[in-house]
């Protein structure tokens, strides 16, 4: 029953029928071997490949406008990667781990610990990224042997009716389920008793779905956002990383978890940054209205984001505009990318996630100013430093704590296979992909067998000077 929830529909209990029907179906076969898995992984390529005009598409109409190449980079490209590195390396990763045994107390003992499925996991997936941050969870999860909910985004609409038409082609229902929602069904879906839950979004709504979680006593990944910083070093050419920033920057319109959410730069070279981010800015997108350049997601957001500049400039901040148009396209959601200068932690911009093409500059003098800055705030998802001193980039990363670290560029560390993704403190909870993601969706199942000789017939009551002998033998050899 791979159904869209209406608003009639009795949410939380047709939630639960679905999770009831994959559960039954994972306990009568709980254990899948790597040719299975293997399948289900590879099922989920060809859905991909499949249907590829038909998803970029579908991503396009739902933000309004997004080009198909920045799809195909950041969904197709990334998530394809992914479920290969998994399918060439899933049969090591299944593999049972020795670990070592205390061969004087247990003689002939053998400890293994397997990794098995957990279950049934839930996925709460958000709009900006909606078909990489769906799949590429499910390459962890089904590598891991398990079922899977995935309740998309309401912003993702067009989307989700399509994975969830064209899902059940591809894998049975009772190992995958898309849930389209309608504003409401966040809720009812993080109260459901998944055997682990996985939630990327904001810090304040990861908030609430660990509160739901906790109900349950489900464990929950919280993959969250923040405000990650940028540095730029004295020492690093100031148009290489102007230019690896703006890119990153304007992706997707700045719709993305792991952008640069503000810069430092020394005092300086604030002008010349300026001078080049707009050179930059106009060479790449010299009409706002090319398809190039990506809508925001909806009028809400369009708004938040002029009330934001609006509060910064009301506030002492200097706006520089970054293209001609310093308008905008209210019909079109086409924001003007922008720098705000000189801003001060009073204003909203230094206080919340930007989540769009706006990048506020603050300057220093020095790297302790920036690491005693950042230090003073939540932890944040990313860290970039620009610097070609390895003392300067060692400072950075080993006294700032942040969810993960890409020196010289910008984002690249979420999207190597075979390194961990994931935040720390308000930025997030747990790690995944590649073996990461198996691991954290996998029960890591201690296995102790017994040996010939039981050594524990020594300490059978009743109790006597023999075992009392034995325990100072045993004391002796644990000191």
């Amino acid at each position: 029953m791979n159904a869209l929830l209406t608003p009639s529909t009795d949410r939380f209990e047709c939630l639960s029928a679905q999770l009831d029907g994959l559960r039954r179906a994972h306990l009568a076969a709980p254990m899948p071997n790597a040719k299975e898995r293997i399948e289900s992984l590879k099922a989920l390529s060809r859905m991909m490949q499949d249907h590829q005009q038909a998803i970029v598409q579908a991503i396009c109409d739902d933000f309004g406008n997004r080009s198909n190449q920045e799809t195909l980079f950041c969904e197709f490209v990334v998530v394809l990667g992914d479920i290969k590195d998994a399918i060439k390396h899933l049969k090591g990763w299944m593999k049972p781990q020795r670990r070592k045994v205390d061969l004087t107390l247990y003689p002939g003992a053998v400890n293994r610990v397997i990794p098995q499925p957990l279950g049934v996991v839930g996925v709460i997936v958000p709009w900006n990224f909606p078909l990489n941050l769906s799949i590429a969870p499910l390459v962890g999860i089904f590598a891991a042997g398990n079922r899977a909910m995935v309740k998309m985004s309401d912003r993702s609409r067009r989307l989700t009716r399509l994975l969830a038409e064209i899902s059940p082609q591809y894998l049975p229902e009772d190992k995958l389920v898309f849930i389209e929602d309608d504003g409401e069904v966040g809720p009812h879906f993080s109260r459901l008793p998944f055997d682990h839950l996985l939630f990327t979004g904001s810090t304040a709504t990861g908030r609430k779905v660990m509160a739901s979680a906790a109900d349950n006593l489900t464990p929950v990944t919280l993959e969250l956002g923040g405000k990650s910083p940028a540095i730029i070093a004295p020492d690093f050419d100031l148009s290489i990383a102007a230019s690896r920033l703006m890119f990153w920057k304007l992706l997707n319109a700045g719709q993305i978890c792991t952008t640069v959410d503000y810069l430092f730069v020394p005092e300086s070279s604030v002008e010349p940054f300026v001078a080049l981010a707009r050179r930059l800015a106009t060479q790449r997108y010299p009409d706002l209205t090319s398809a190039d350049y990506t809508s925001i997601i909806d009028e809400v957001a369009y708004q938040r984001l002029w009330d934001t500049v609006d509060d910064a400039k009301a506030k002492g901040a200097r706006v520089v505009f970054l293209t001609d148009d310093e308008r905008g396209d209210a019909a079109t959601r086409k924001f003007p990318p922008l720098l705000l200068l000189d801003v001060s932690d009073d204003m909203v911009v230094m206080q919340r996630e930007i989540f769009g093409p706006v990048l506020p500059i603050k300057t220093y003098r020095d790297r302790e100013e920036v690491i005693e800055y950042v230090n003073r705030g939540p932890r944040p998802l990313a860290l970039y430093p620009f610097t070609r001193d390895a003392e300067t980039r060692d400072a950075y990363i080993s006294r700032i704590l942040s969810g993960g670290v890409s020196v010289n560029h910008c984002l690249l560390h979420v999207g190597q296979h075979d390194m961990p993704f994931g935040g720390v403190g308000a930025s997030g909870m747990g790690h995944y992909h590649g073996r990461d993601g198996f691991m954290n969706f996998s029960k890591l199942r201690p296995v102790y067998r017994q040996g010939v000789i039981d050594t524990m017939k020594l300490l059978t009551p009743p109790y006597t000077t023999t075992t009392d002998k034995v325990l100072a033998v045993m004391q002796w050899i644990a000191r």
